[in-house]
């Protein structure tokens, strides 16, 4: 059901976000070197690594690990990289890793491939069994101001309680937070 449920949101929604998607691919690469996505290595279910693909919004000198483990995080930034953060757009392409069968819209976040913590306490914790999600149950409970133990925390709670209306409620969330700009650090 979860599948059939992501399928048809993302075909529901694609028709709208295409514009928006090609109006920010456009902006990326007028304002910036480089390609216009980046393809990030992520863990998946069952810790199989795909590549995740993002708008760039940061320049393509950045050090390949989390965001919040740069010095200054901000000085990577591109010229619309803040935007595109803030306003979560840069998102939008994983609109068809949900298509592909790598993703859902709702799920834990996906860690990068060297983040050895957090996919060491989400193996020890069975969360690894579930497809990462564009949003979870720990994004709308603090973002990337949880810690990576309370962030894994949630992600078991959300794996206990699934259910397509759970998954509505953290959808309605994220809308409103993503439109409110609640928890947006960079």
């Amino acid at each position: 059901m979860k599948r059939v449920f992501d399928i048809l949101l993302a075909l529901l929604l694609l028709p709208f976000f295409l514009i928006p998607m090609i109006i920010v691919g456009i902006l990326v690469k007028a304002t910036s070197k480089g390609p216009v996505l980046y393809w990030s290595d992520r863990i998946g279910k069952n810790n199989v690594i795909y590549s995740m693909p993002k708008f760039r919004s940061m320049r393509v000198d950045t050090p390949d690990v989390a965001t919040h483990l740069l010095e200054n995080p901000s000085s990577y930034l591109s010229s619309i990289g803040g935007f595109l953060r803030s306003s979560s757009l840069d998102e939008l392409p994983q609109l068809f890793s949900i298509i592909k069968g790598d993703m859902s819209f709702v799920g834990p976040r996906p860690a990068l491939y060297n983040q050895d913590d957090l996919i060491a306490l989400r193996s020890e914790s069975g969360v690894e069994k579930l497809l990462p999600g564009v949003t979870g149950w720990a994004q709308i409970n603090g973002r990337d101001e949880v810690s990576i133990p309370e962030k894994v925390r949630l992600d078991v709670e959300y794996m206990h309680h699934q259910s397509l209306w759970f998954d509505i409620k953290i959808l309605y969330i994220t809308f409103l937070k993503v439109v409110k700009r609640i928890g947006v650090t960079h």
